[in-house]
């Protein structure tokens, strides 16, 4: 008790700051999305999501974010096809050029969340003041507290924060139990995941159709559909390399961006405005109206997604995987319960999310918890746990969404 009383002030007030900053570049994100995408065109008389205003704005985009990098010092930090969801801080005179491009890519249409480069902000800024206060207190504890009030924010829950931290925690040697190890990252995710609900309330419930409960069919549909998800995830696991390459070889980001932004505003005029941005708010859309599409078109929004995801991040926008993973997952859910109506909606949604998200991700709890919480349906638990067995079997050992610095996948 003694040392872990300690931790709790420090903790609270990281997950409080991480939330805030978090909101903070959401809402600047949301105010310049709305001048690029619906000021601008309506003031041009164009149509906001015509095939040539998405084309125009996302090459504008690129171009943007190329110069950006280019002139800002850090160059908005490293390669963001070699980072992950946490790793080692940044120096803080990086931070500004990186929020700067996060912005500009999630106003600018980028399939891209902002999960990765502002968990890497929050324990850049927290790393930097806590050597400086408490210069005695390990590294890791920074890290640990930034990323789960980071991620506590971002899912409005310290649950997520909780189940991520887990799998590197439980690695990892240290003092006392698991739980005392735990205590100081919950109390941060507690904090960042308030701060956001009394803020902003997010939610992740589709609100699809309630599910009835488990039945033998249903147990087969689950791990055909999350199978399916995995497939399709590891298609781009396996696109990511050589797209790298081919961006690289530009060998200047204004040229690599630009061109990036060009592909993906063609992508987008190919699936539709619905398969731009993060994704969260346009899974929403989908889960609106389950039944205003054919499978066909669930299935061409699902694979535009992954290709767009796929270039985004190659090509050097800054930004996380995981929304527009969740968007792939939910389009191709959606398309299984159009082709076979006799899948529930809610039962193909979250294996469909589980298989894709264990495929780019290959975060065991992280994949589970999102498509629970996606559908909110304690029933649809025992299926999704079964349905990870065979998306596992598919995923592990094969290469990661994630580069080393030599350009080779990481395993």
């Amino acid at each position: 008790m003694r040392r872990l009383l300690p931790l709790v002030l420090p903790a609270l007030a990281v997950g409080v700051v991480s939330a805030l900053i978090l909101l903070g570049v959401s809402l600047l994100a949301e105010q310049l999305q709305d001048v690029l995408w619906k000021d601008l065109p309506d003031a041009l008389g164009v149509g906001r999501y015509s095939s040539l205003w998405m084309i125009v704005m996302l090459t504008a985009t690129g171009l943007a974010v190329g110069l950006a990098l280019w002139t800002v010092p850090g160059h908005g930090g490293p390669d963001p096809a070699t980072t992950g969801l946490v790793d080692p801080p940044m120096r803080p005179g990086v931070l500004p050029g990186l929020l700067l491009v996060t912005v500009l890519a999630l106003a600018g249409g980028v399939s891209l969340g902002p999960e990765n480069p502002i968990t890497a902000a929050n324990i850049a800024l927290t790393y930097w003041l806590g050597r400086r206060v408490a210069p005695g207190a390990p590294a890791q504890l920074w890290i640990a507290l930034a990323a789960a009030g980071t991620i506590g924010a971002l899912f409005g829950t310290p649950v997520a924060a909780a189940l991520i931290l887990s799998e590197t925690l439980a690695s990892q040697p240290g003092p006392g139990a698991f739980w005392d190890r735990l205590f100081a990252p919950l109390a941060a995710g507690a904090a960042g995941a308030l701060t956001m609900s009394l803020l902003d309330e997010p939610s992740f419930d589709l609100a699809l159709p309630a599910y009835s409960g488990p039945h033998w069919g249903d147990l087969l549909s689950a791990l055909v559909v999350a199978s399916a998800g995995a497939v399709l995830g590891l298609l781009g696991v396996y696109a990511f390399p050589p797209a790298h390459r081919l961006f690289r070889a530009l060998r200047h980001p204004v040229l690599a961006l630009t061109l990036g932004g060009l592909v993906l505003g063609l992508l987008g005029a190919l699936g539709g405005h619905l398969t731009l941005f993060k994704g969260l708010d346009q899974v929403k859309q989908l889960a609106e109206t389950p039944d205003g599409w054919s499978a066909g078109e669930f299935a061409g929004m699902a694979v535009v997604k992954m290709a767009a995801l796929v270039v985004s991040a190659t090509c050097g926008f800054r930004g996380g995987r995981i929304f527009p993973s969740v968007f792939v997952g939910v389009s191709l859910g959606l398309g299984a319960h159009a082709l076979v109506d006799a899948v529930p909606t809610s039962l193909a949604v979250s294996c469909a999310v589980l298989g894709v998200l264990l495929a780019v991700t290959r975060q065991g709890w992280l994949s589970l918890f999102t498509a629970a919480v996606l559908v909110s349906e304690a029933s649809v638990l025992p299926l999704l746990c079964a349905a990870t067995l065979p998306a596992w079997l598919l995923v592990t050992g094969r290469p990661q969404m994630e580069l080393d610095r030599n350009g080779l996948p990481r395993r």
